[in-house]
């Protein structure tokens, strides 16, 4: 790629060109330890680390060029521009060779279900034949190869490198609204763009719940002249997010409960398997969900409208959904000798616990335990409205530790105590280590009882705990282990 092309490919987000000269550029890399001779170095102004801090060092790998936002005379060739995120996305999809564009690429947004979403999609697409990659929380999967994601959506370069690297027809991605806010999409172009909904989260990012939202619809910006938009409007911001993109013409597809979507969910029976029907033009189709809880018809009818835009046939849709394996970490099953019930999943809103729980009440659970935690530095607002949720909804819960990031135990601690002492409605304890908490529960087990642990899903431990395990999933098989030896030893 040469430099008059990273020019081209900035547009709007040029602002000055210093010591220019037209050369030919063997990469792009925005961290100084991985510049290589010829490269281009983008220079980002990051949270914690500045990157114009190290031009010097990149200059001395052997950048080629730099792009930054602050004023510099270099040795080199020196782009100044307005905002060195948008300038990277933009600038890697040109160096790709704008990969999304041999694509069909079908962004998810929201709140709650953005995961499970993306995977009954790709689900459905491979049960009819098509290839197709996906990018998201649990992991990057690309050309049947898995990869151990950063973030629930990469970063601008990450995300065009992988898209070059795909040769699956279709690709799903998940898109977090700090992804939105952060330029992580900037060249992406999208085909189709999913909202599933949106609830109290992330307000230690967003100042308020209308910026969360705002940010939510930044997505809509980046698709492509055809593209269509699916909205659930079961909550209200979809209602909203509808009005606006029909102002904006773009294509826009509903589901709902009202006779006006495109799609409408109705009869749901959630005794046992999750059975409801699906009413599209006039059509009814029948489903059936291995997956429980009202939130997964949800889900599912949301990748049906999606899929049936795409092209699939509904009846290989719903054939698809009954043989559904559920994602990792999201309401994953595990049986007690007892015969009680455990569930490992990443809710962690209120509205994704009562989710939970509700799914529990409906299989008709003798009694229910919820283990749950939060995390440091992070969203303190919803704490409370968690606490509540979990202390109407259960029988019992436990506080414990999830994520610290940097906060002390102690502190902790003292946070999750005054939690249940104001909302826990005299039901909830406090178990700091999170294997101990699992373990308590484990060990008191009884028939019919189901025991929810929710937060970190598929995610390892960041914080060391007394037993030698490394998630909550890696908790439950060795407690389960352990007690199979118990047996054999008497």
């Amino acid at each position: 790629m040469r430099l008059s092309e990273v020019l081209d490919a900035l547009g709007n987000s040029l602002k000055k060109y210093i010591n220019g000269a037209d050369l030919e550029l063997t990469g792009i890399q925005m961290d100084s330890r991985k510049v290589k001779p010829g490269d281009l170095f983008v220079a980002i102004s990051g949270f914690q680390i500045d990157g114009h801090q190290f031009i010097q060092e990149a200059m001395e790998k052997g950048a080629a060029a730099v792009i930054g936002e602050n004023e510099h005379h270099l040795a080199v060739p020196y782009i100044q521009v307005f905002d060195s995120r948008m300038a990277l996305g933009r600038v890697a999809s040109a160096y790709f060779q704008h990969p999304s564009r041999k694509h069909t690429v079908i962004g998810v947004t929201g709140t709650n279900g953005k995961t499970t979403v993306s995977y009954m999609i790709k689900h459905i697409l491979e049960y009819a034949g098509k290839s197709c990659s996906l990018l998201g929380t649990v992991s990057y999967l690309i050309n049947n190869e898995v990869y151990k994601p950063s973030n629930t959506t990469p970063d601008a370069l990450q995300i065009q490198e992988l898209l070059a690297k795909s040769n699956d027809e279709f690709v799903v991605l998940e898109v977090s609204s700090h992804a939105l806010k952060q330029y992580r999409i900037e060249g992406l172009e999208l085909d189709y763009g999913l909202f599933t909904n949106l609830s109290h989260d992330h307000l230690d990012y967003h100042p308020t719940i209308e910026d969360y939202f705002e940010a939510k619809t930044l997505m809509y910006n980046y698709m492509k002249p055809a593209g269509s938009a699916i909205v659930s409007r079961l909550c209200k911001w979809g209602k909203i997010l509808t009005v606006r993109l029909n102002a904006k013409e773009i294509p826009t597809y509903t589901m709902g409960n009202l006779q006006t979507d495109d799609v409408k969910i109705e009869d749901i029976q959630l005794k046992g398997e999750t059975k409801f029907k699906i009413k599209m033009g006039g059509i009814v189709y029948p489903l059936t969900l291995p997956s429980p809880g009202l939130h997964n018809a949800y889900n599912a009818a949301m990748a049906f409208l999606t899929t049936v835009k795409i092209g699939i046939h509904p009846n290989a849709i719903t054939e698809a959904l009954k043989t559904f394996p559920g994602v990792p970490g999201r309401f994953e099953m595990i049986s007690h000798p007892e015969g009680a019930t455990f569930i490992i999943d990443y809710a962690h809103t209120k509205d994704a616990i009562e989710y939970c729980l509700q799914a529990a009440q409906e299989h008709n659970a003798v009694k229910i335990k919820h283990i749950f935690g939060f995390r440091g530095e992070r969203d303190t607002t919803k704490r409370e409205y968690m606490v509540k949720a979990s202390a109407e909804m259960s029988d019992e819960f436990i506080l414990t530790f999830d994520d610290l990031n940097g906060v002390s135990e102690e502190e902790m601690k003292n946070q999750l105590q005054e939690l249940n002492k104001q909302y826990g409605m005299n039901k909830g304890m406090v178990i700091t280590d999170r294997t101990i908490a699992i373990r308590d529960a484990w060990e008191n087990a009884s028939l019919g009882e189901w025991i929810l642990i929710t937060g970190k899903g598929p995610e390892e431990y960041q914080t060391r705990y007394e037993l030698p395990t490394s998630s909550d999933k890696d908790t439950l098989l060795y407690l389960q282990k352990q007690q199979e030896k118990e047996k054999i030893t008497g």
